[in-house]
């Protein structure tokens, strides 16, 4: 169990924004684990309180941990407060030790995402707009369904062909989830559109982006789709594992994951922005000319993308 003296000293700095990011990440990489559960309290604020601190807390803690010379941020201010009822599920879940699926984990990830202040949404969305691009892409207009019918008939090589066999072979939905039993036309703009194309594009992403279908590669595309974005759901993911590997998981988990966070981040941030692309027009070109095409190079990292199975394989 965790005490309550951790739990409220995270707590705290969930509340105030109070912590140097940059400075929590040296330490984090030097095995801290005290300054990682801070580092997550930090993430924590960004996903449920201020969104608008995604961009600063993240490119303070990647060039901390990367060495680079970080930029001034403050993360005390904002007009947002945390809503009581977060901490106990919070909790909870952190303890639980009962080893999930995917799914499970992650609707129930995702269900903390409903424990926030009354304007919250306004300012998720608002933060998101700020993100280079996005305004652009949300113009659009509702997102248009791929067709599975469209996809199976792009040559062999294309990117078409490759998200086609990447959905079948490992019996995924076309859409992560179901845009319509979610209600996502009611959220307000532009968390509707926002919500959407991620469920749309999430394991086009995978693809286009270089990231495995593990589970420190999804990880990683968390961090790439936050970084692009501002995603609300990767926010409170990410906050939610880093605290958790801080507290909970044995010396050396933490800093895996922030090294898989914090460079997934950073490949995102020089990416150019995918949000908007009109993927149709690209299903028949192969998959190395459509990165080439916007601009893209595919994810690289020295952790293997499947270390997670070999550390599993090898323990059963």
């Amino acid at each position: 169990m965790i005490s309550d003296a951790v739990k409220q000293r995270y707590q705290s700095i969930v509340a105030s924004g109070e912590g140097d990011p940059a400075a929590l990440a040296r330490a984090a990489k030097q095995g801290d684990l005290a300054a990682t559960a801070d580092l997550g309290a930090l993430f924590a604020r960004a996903g449920f309180v201020e969104p608008a601190t995604i961009l600063d807390v993240y490119d303070a803690a990647a060039a901390g941990w990367f060495g680079d010379a970080p930029p001034p941020v403050s993360l005390t201010g904002g007009s947002g407060t945390v809503n009581p009822a977060l901490w106990q599920p919070f909790w909870d879940f952190l303890d639980d030790e009962t080893k999930m699926d995917a799914g499970s984990f992650t609707m129930r990830t995702a269900d903390l995402g409903k424990f926030v202040d009354e304007g919250f949404p306004k300012r998720a969305g608002d933060a998101s707009l700020a993100y280079p691009g996005v305004p652009d892409a949300v113009s659009q207009g509702w997102p248009e369904r791929f067709q599975m019918s469209e996809l199976a008939s792009c040559p062999k090589g294309s990117l078409g062909a490759e998200f086609h066999s990447q959905i079948v072979d490992n019996n995924f939905d076309l859409e992560v989830l179901d845009r319509d039993a979610l209600g996502l036309a009611k959220l307000r703009p532009p968390l509707d559109y926002l919500n959407v194309r991620i469920l749309q594009c999430h394991d086009l992403w995978h693809i286009v982006g270089g990231y495995h279908t593990t589970a420190l590669h999804e990880v990683g595309i968390s961090a790439f789709q936050l970084s692009q974005f501002g995603h609300n759901y990767s926010a409170q993911f990410l906050a939610f594992i880093t605290t958790k590997a801080a507290l909970k998981q044995p010396q050396g988990a933490a800093g895996l994951l922030l090294e898989i966070i914090l460079s997934g981040w950073r490949h995102g941030r020089r990416s150019p922005q995918l949000l908007g692309v009109v993927w149709p027009d690209l299903w028949n070109e192969p998959t190395d000319k459509v990165r080439q095409r916007l601009g893209v190079t595919a994810y690289q990292s020295h952790i293997p993308p499947d270390l997670v199975e070999q550390l599993e394989r090898a323990s059963a």
